[in-house]
């Protein structure tokens, strides 16, 4: 199976409290030597209006929202397959709500 890679969209098994949902990768590629853990933000549609929800039209994906505040390290092992990839734009739009969140830049 390929790697994620930052910036694509999976179904990952959460387990089973959270179950299986898609998620879009936001890490950056981990190298040799690193530990196999992605950081990624899953997509919910049970949407609570907050401030750090990203709300994407994609027609691969239902109606609903990214959660940066649900972002999670995970093993390679839960990613079962590649459901698509974000654009530029709309990978910008992440970005701004992770560095929001983080404290690292003002909205």
């Amino acid at each position: 199976m390929p790697l994620p890679k930052r910036g694509e969209v999976w179904q990952v098994d959460f387990g089973l409290a959270a179950k299986v949902r898609p998620a879009l990768v936001v890490s950056v590629a981990i190298l040799e030597n690193e530990r196999a853990l992605y950081a990624v933000m899953p997509h919910t549609t049970a949407l609570w209006g907050t401030r750090f929800e990203v709300p994407l039209a994609i027609r691969w994906l239902e109606k609903g929202a990214f959660d940066g505040q649900g972002i999670r390290p995970v093993p390679s092992k839960v990613f079962l397959r590649r459901l698509g990839a974000l654009t530029t734009e709309q990978m910008a739009t992440i970005e701004a709500s992770i560095a929001h969140w983080f404290g690292l830049a003002s909205r």
